[in-house]
């Protein structure tokens, strides 16, 4: 498992919290963050790494986007 940098969209709430509303990849394409499930403390355990991590449901599927040292990225398997 690697780490795969992106971009995001963000809405940032009265109290300071970060909302994804967006994942963006380096090639341009654009996934909508259908609903936040989960917010929390956490490192990658997959990918290493510590900061938020954001349980996201895009698409149907549920995946981790983490925020870290003010960076977003996702977990993938490297091939």
């Amino acid at each position: 498992m690697g780490k795969v940098f992106v971009d995001a969209i963000v809405k940032f709430t009265k109290d300071g919290d970060k909302i994804p509303l967006e994942i963006v990849w380096d090639d341009g394409r654009k996934f909508e963050v259908d609903r936040v499930l989960d917010i929390t403390k956490a490192a990658s355990l997959k990918a290493g790494g510590r900061g938020i991590r954001y349980k996201c449901r895009v698409r149907g599927k549920e995946i981790y986007l983490f925020f870290d040292d003010e960076k977003w990225f996702v977990e993938t398997t490297i091939k």
